[in-house]
């Protein structure tokens, strides 16, 4: 599983290096898509395709389904590492998240994220500010803090 935060800087053609920390998740491919919280998710293929089995079983006749589907996945685009270890961002996850300038890329359970820095800031000084009580946590949370 991936984890820590590296500051890098996207450039003006939308490309970020990835860390050095996570080639080796992504070295086969991975989808880019809209994350939650304004960021972008980076899923290593595999666990795209899990992804991908998921979707498929939701229902035509359910909304938040159709809705989840269009934010999640109509917005995901296949991409590869080029030659310098970098990833390039679409345009449209771009403006969706923000990132221009100095981002932040991190590691998370079954997948990396993509921040703008200024987002990524706020984000961890709510969290850091006002942590989650124990009982809003997840039951699998609760046992590890607990």
């Amino acid at each position: 599983m991936p984890f820590g935060e590296y500051p890098y800087a996207i450039d003006d053609k939308g490309r970020v290096v990835m860390p050095p920390d996570f080639r080796k998740f992504v070295e086969d491919g991975m989808v880019l898509t809209r994350g939650f919280e304004g960021c972008v998710y980076i899923f290593p293929l595999s666990e795209w395709q899990r992804i991908e089995s998921a979707v498929d079983e939701l229902p035509l006749n359910d909304k938040a389904g159709r809705d989840f589907m269009r934010f999640f996945y109509a917005g995901a685009q296949k991409i590869r590492l080029d030659n310098q270890s970098r990833i390039s961002v679409p345009n449209t996850l771009r403006s969706y998240a923000a990132l221009e300038g100095d981002v932040v890329v991190t590691g998370a359970p079954k997948r990396l994220e993509l921040w703008n820095i200024d987002r990524w800031n706020v984000i961890i000084a709510e969290v850091q500010m006002q942590p989650p009580k124990q009982e809003e946590l997840p039951e699998v949370l609760r046992k590890l803090v607990g």
